[in-house]
């Protein structure tokens, strides 16, 4: 497993400004957490998503790939930070549209 922490420069109001992932070995998030500038901190896995936040359905890359990009400053994390952010943050409410 690896743990990325990514900060998004952007202007966007409804959007989040930090992701913390968790890549598995086939380089699929298998958690991922949302951080809003209003302070909002939501959380997904395989079993819990929802129409704000949900899992890639595409492998992550490379974080030397991610923070290449001038908008992004990425890291690698230590696990015991992941689940720090993990139990700050919440379940997310509002469900997948065509989901239960």
């Amino acid at each position: 497993m690896e743990h990325w922490k990514v900060d998004w420069a952007h202007e966007f109001q409804s959007e989040p400004v930090r992701f913390y992932s968790e890549i598995g070995s086939d380089g699929y998030e298998v958690r991922k957490i949302q951080v809003y500038r209003d302070g909002q901190v939501l959380k997904a896995d395989m079993f819990h998503e929802s129409a704000e936040i949900g899992l890639s359905e595409v492998p992550a890359g490379s974080i030397d790939d991610v923070a290449s990009q001038p908008e992004f400053s990425a890291s690698a994390i230590s696990p015991e930070e992941f689940e720090r952010a993990w139990r700050t943050a919440q379940w997310s409410t509002r469900n997948v549209p065509g989901r239960r």
